[in-house]
This record gives C-alpha cells, sequence and structure tokens, in this order.
C-alpha cells in the first residue's frame, strides 16, 4: 500500500495555497517490475517556492509542467532501491530524482534516476536535496553567473529572504566567493540571529520591526554592490534604491509574488525601474538548469566546502507524507530556517 497526494482544490493564479489543496489516499502498486525499472522506498521529499507555480494551468514557463487535478504531485526526492531490474542500479542504493512521486514506494525507470554518494555530504543524504543539490547549485552558480563577485573588490552583498534554502547558502557562498560584507534580510529575530552567529553574515534585519531602509542605510554604509533577491516586491524595491552604479541583481526568486496574477519576473515600479536604468543595475533572469555543464564541478564544490565546515546547512525537517501540505503551506509562509524536508521514511 502507498499513500500519495493529488489536489482537493486548484488555485487559480490569485489565491495562497493551504494544506488542504492536497488530498491522502491509498492504492497499490504492481506485484512486479519490468526491464529498466527499479522499485524505491522514498526516504526525502522535497517542497519548494518553485512548486506554487505547478499549482497553475499556466506556470508562466516552460521548463515546469503544471500538477494535474487528482493526479500524484511530485517533486525533487530521494529513494532507496528495494529491488532492480535496471543494469546500473542495485539493491541498497541511494538515488534521486527532480520528479520523484509524492509516494513511500513507487516503481521507476532506473534510467531517470541518478545514484548518490552519502559520503559526499558527511552521510546526510537529505543535503542533496537542498545544500548539495539544486539549492546550492542555484546558489553557487547565480553568484558565479550573474553576481560578478571578484576578490578584492571589498563589495558587498545583501541577501533577502536570507534564512531560506537558497538564501541562507547564498550569503555564504557570497563571502566564499570574495564578498567583504554580507548582510541578510530576514522576518524573525531568531532567523537574524543564526545568520549573524552561525552563517557568518556581518547583519541580518528582521524586515517586520523598524524601518528597513534606514537600517540598510546604516549597515551598507557604501551601498550595494550584489543582490541575492529570493523575495521581489517592496523589500527589493528597498534594497535597489540603495544599490551602487554599475552593481548586479541576482534574479533567484520572487516569493512574496508568487500568490499573485503577475508575469515573472515581476515588473519594477517605475521608479524603480529608473534607478535600476540610471545606474545601470543588471537585472536578468537566473535559471539555473541553464548551467548544468557545470553541475557536477560545482556539486563537488559545494561537498568539499560541506565537508570542511564552511558551508554552514539548516533543515526544517517534518516527519511523515501526511504532512507534506502542511510542510508546503508553511513554506511558503516561511516558517522554515534553511531547507524545508519531509522526512517519509527511515
Amino acid at each position: 500500500i502507498i499513500y500519495f497526494f493529488d489536489f482537493k482544490i486548484i488555485l487559480g493564479k490569485n489565491g495562497v495555497p493551504v494544506a488542504e489543496n492536497f488530498r491522502l489516499e491509498q492504492s497499490t502498486i504492481a506485484d512486479t517490475i519490468q526491464v529498466g525499472q527499479v522499485r524505491v522506498r522514498t526516504l526525502y521529499l522535497s517542497v519548494d517556492p518553485y512548486m506554487r507555480c505547478r499549482m497553475n494551468e499556466d506556470t508562466g514557463s516552460d521548463y515546469l509542467l503544471p500538477w494535474q487535478l487528482s493526479e500524484v504531485a511530485d517533486g525533487g526526492g530521494i529513494g532507496v532501491v528495494e529491488e532492480s531490474k535496471h543494469d546500473n542500479l542495485a539493491k541498497g542504493d541511494f538515488v534521486t530524482s527532480f520528479n520523484w512521486p509524492w509516494q513511500t514506494v513507487a516503481i521507476l525507470d532506473g534510467s531517470f534516476l541518478q545514484k548518490l554518494v552519502p559520503q559526499l555530504v558527511n552521510g546526510r543524504l537529505s543535503y542533496f536535496l537542498g545544500a548539495a543539490g539544486i539549492t546550492g547549485l542555484t546558489a553557487l552558480l547565480g553568484i558565479r553567473e550573474k553576481g560578478h563577485v571578484a576578490v578584492g573588490a571589498n563589495q558587498t552583498m545583501v541577501v533577502s529572504g536570507a534564512a531560506g534554502a537558497c538564501g541562507s547558502l547564498a550569503g555564504q557562498i557570497g563571502r566564499l566567493e570574495g564578498c567583504s560584507r554580507v548582510v541578510g534580510i530576514a522576518g524573525t529575530d531568531e532567523k537574524c540571529s543564526i545568520l549573524v552567529q552561525e552563517m557568518g553574515f556581518d547583519a541580518a534585519i528582521n524586515y517586520k520591526k523598524g524601518n528597513v531602509a534606514e537600517q540598510l542605510c546604516e549597515l551598507c554604509p557604501g551601498g550595494v554592490d550584489v543582490y541575492f533577491d529570493n523575495v521581489g516586491g517592496d523589500i527589493s524595491d528597498t534594497v535597489i534604491s540603495q544599490m551602487n552604479q554599475n552593481s548586479h541583481i541576482i534574479l533567484c526568486g520572487q516569493i512574496s509574488q508568487y500568490n499573485k496574477d503577475v508575469p515573472y519576473p515581476p515588473p519594477l515600479p517605475p521608479d524603480i525601474e529608473k534607478i535600476q536604468k540610471e545606474r545601470n543595475i543588471t537585472r536578468e533572469r537566473f535559471l539555473v538548469l541553464n548551467y548544468m555543464d557545470k553541475q557536477e564541478a560545482s556539486v563537488l564544490q559545494l561537498c568539499q566546502w560541506i565537508q570542511e565546515g564552511k558551508l554552514k546547512v539548516r533543515e526544517t525537517v517534518v516527519e511523515g507524507l501526511a504532512n507534506i501540505g502542511a510542510a508546503f503551506q508553511s513554506m511558503m509562509n516561511g516558517g522554515n530556517i534553511g531547507k524545508q524536508i519531509v522526512s517519509v521514511s527511515k
């Protein structure tokens, strides 16, 4: 018997996702597998902001397919092979996929699975969904491809959504790549404290307290050279207004806009767009999938930093497949610190 989720209702382009958008059901899978297939037991699943786009019939992206009403949802996942009829996979292998079904047990085509080496992440398999996976790649390649960070250039980086899965890594990687000052923006005092005390940020701003513009001006007296943007909206407008001439925005995400019917990336307000153009600030859409030729080397770099203790990793783990809807809702509301993970089985 397996359990899987599908939509109880489907959101339009405007709307806030809730746990009740998903339904738990029982079903059965085949007793036997075919040549090329493997039977896997799910260990970990990932819930991420981009999944909100998959709740619309039109995802707004040519690389994301919408989830189908009353079909099994899917996303990043990790599992262990329990039976194999694929030449390159054996019982006991740990594997991952970007399109892992939200099930406790599944029969998958082995050719679409990537074998994992637990030793690369000190045995923390879930890291392959975050710091050593697509999240870490997004942070690292975003900074390298769009941030124009140079050692010795005395650059200041600001990260919004800084305590989230990508932001918490991006600030640390910005430092490792050469930024002299890193300032994070997050939504609670606890998050801000973790950023500074645990992850090496120079400072952090709780955007729910005080005047963000004034705090940013005080903490970045020389202006902002690189902005790793995870949120969009008013916070990003405030940061952009304090960016320097010829500075760079890494357009990673716009989570504050995902529940609204707006194009991606959302247009800037006229006064902020004027600042961007006058100061020659780059703001180009960044898609990590366009840089997969650099994936292997980049993952190895991330794993090396993890092993050396240079990249601190935080996870918020929810136990049980039945709670994945609530985990998704919490993540969309900023309830996570670091990567949001759902632990399905041990």
